[in-house]
């Protein structure tokens, strides 16, 4: 099975915390997506499998009209083996959420929801630039309920300047009650040339705390647990049954195709990007050029690929997928390199698989980047 992403790159504001591709300007929201629309013409041979996951993402999605949407649907549909019961998900934002356009994603095949809460406090709303409010947040959770996508996953954010321990609890118990059975919870990051990092140089807010993050880290972890959700991933928590598929297919190495400016693709042997620019697509599309960059995968890029996908979830690295790429020498090797932290508590080996601890998962990058293999 296969997956396709499409990315939509335009919000109403920026988010200060925010370096994914998008604009504010929304002049050219018409024509990126016939430009989208035409590129899914032009990719239809680069994934060979049915599709099972369909995932709109940006940006913010939301913001597209009905006629939007429906064209890129239909052409998603025209070009693809889309199978019956795929996974379709929508991003959306707190105030896009109305019965309205919840009617009309239901209509065109949307069956899930990644809504963008963030945070259920409007101080924390504030400083992140969040075009919604508390009472937004909680309120769009029950309309999309009630109108019949029960598929839901909220976004929350922890270890930010404003938010305490107790404050983080409160958030989390909050989402826990709305009875939404995906959470994906990230610790908040400092990109650079962001307005946050920018805040932050001037002392206008402070920087980020590894051990504040830390500790809203075994919160989150005991929080979900107790709550009967299964952290599947180290920022994703879903009840039995409710991973997502397209997010999960992406760490177990399954094949997807991007579609849109920035979007990414990956076939088992190669990566690509699409430029970061969307007068600059729409130019190339209308030439009836995807304009992107390739990058061919060695060997070792492959196996140092999985690594770091892999050991992010619940199933860890798999000697079996290492053999599959390689050789059983390669996992072995691996092992030796992961004794120091399996002595530590960090890493468990069991079975021929190798998994982060729950303490463990609070280092994965780290940890992922010693087990790399070299050329």
């Amino acid at each position: 099975m296969a997956g396709i992403y499409i990315h939509i790159p335009f919000c109403k504001k920026a988010c200060n915390y925010c370096n994914f591709h998008f604009s504010t300007n929304h002049q050219l929201i018409d024509q990126v997506v016939e430009a989208i629309v035409h590129e899914i013409q032009l990719q239809k041979k680069y994934l060979a499998e049915p599709i099972e996951t369909l995932y709109l993402g940006g940006g913010t999605p939301s913001l597209l009209k009905k006629a939007s949407l429906t064209k890129i649907f239909e052409a998603v549909k025209q070009h693809f083996n889309l199978l019956p019961h795929a996974e379709i998900t929508l991003e959306a934002n707190p105030d896009d959420i109305d019965n309205e356009q919840l009617l009309n994603w239901i209509e065109l095949g949307v069956n899930r929801l990644s809504i963008g809460i963030q945070s259920f406090r409007n101080e924390d709303l504030q400083w992140m630039g969040r075009a919604h409010n508390a009472d937004q947040a909680l309120a769009c959770i029950g309309l999309a309920q009630a109108a019949g996508i029960q598929n839901i996953s909220i976004d929350l954010i922890y270890g930010g300047p404003s938010l305490s321990n107790k404050d983080w609890i409160k958030n989390l118990q909050i989402a826990i009650n709305t009875g939404v059975p995906h959470l994906s919870c990230y610790a908040l990051t400092v990109e650079p040339k962001t307005a946050l990092a920018h805040k932050i140089n001037k002392q206008e807010l402070p920087n980020v705390d590894a051990a504040h993050q830390a500790a809203h880290f075994s919160i989150l972890q005991e929080m979900t647990a107790n709550a009967g959700f299964e952290q599947y991933e180290i920022s994703n928590f879903s009840l039995p049954g409710k991973r997502s598929i397209h997010n999960a297919n992406y760490w177990s190495g399954q094949h997807y195709l991007g579609i849109g400016p920035a979007a990414h693709s990956f076939n088992g042997r190669s990566r690509q990007w699409n430029i970061s620019n969307n007068a600059l697509y729409i130019q190339s599309l209308a030439q009836a050029i995807v304009p992107f960059e390739i990058e061919e995968l060695t060997v070792v890029q492959q196996i140092n690929e999985y690594i770091m996908t892999a050991l992010r979830t619940i199933e860890g690295i798999d000697a079996n997928r290492i053999n599959a790429i390689a050789d059983n020498a390669i996992f072995d090797a691996i092992l030796l390199d992961a004794a120091h932290y399996i002595n530590e508590g960090l890493l468990t080996h069991a079975n021929r698989q190798l998994s982060l601890s729950p303490k463990g998962k609070f280092m994965a990058d780290g940890i992922a980047a010693h087990l790399f293999r070299e050329e």
